[in-house]
């Protein structure tokens, strides 16, 4: 039996699918709720980059856009190192809804992981997930 491979939360927002597309798509919103900056080229193939307090960088990798229902970038896996070829996929789904929009994220890829590293890279992205989606209503919210 291996580990699981996916991690996968939705939530429900009172905004439109336009403005949490705007949300998780562009640098102001990214560099507000999901780091302290954010750089985005946003196509297939373009390259996002989050940089987050203490100086952590995330460089992101947009494999998949479809506005404005599908997000999906690939990035690098925590303890990995920074030129690991290694990477986990990330896919945003938006879903009118009649209150507002379900928002699901799928992140998947941690079965590459060997033993040792798997905890805390598949770990920290099950709390980093909790955590950043709630930054993110809070962020929606505050612009309601």
């Amino acid at each position: 039996m291996g580990f699981p491979d996916r991690i996968e939360r939705s939530i429900s927002v009172a905004q439109p699918p336009a403005t949490v597309w705007e949300a998780i798509t562009t640098a102001e919103g990214l560099g507000t709720w999901f780091g302290h900056k954010a750089t985005v080229d946003l196509r297939v193939g373009g390259l996002a980059q989050l940089t987050f307090e203490g100086g952590h960088r995330a460089d992101l990798r947009i494999e998949r856009l479809e506005p404005p229902r599908v997000f999906g970038y690939t990035w690098g896996i925590y303890g990995l190192p920074a030129d690991d070829p290694r990477r986990t996929y990330v896919e945003f789904t938006l879903e009118p809804v009649a209150e507002g929009t379900r928002l699901t994220v799928v992140e998947t890829g941690f079965a590459q992981l060997p033993d040792d590293l798997y905890s805390g890279a598949y770990g920290g992205n099950v709390e980093g997930w909790q955590k950043e989606l709630g930054e993110l209503v809070e962020y929606l919210d505050a612009r309601a």
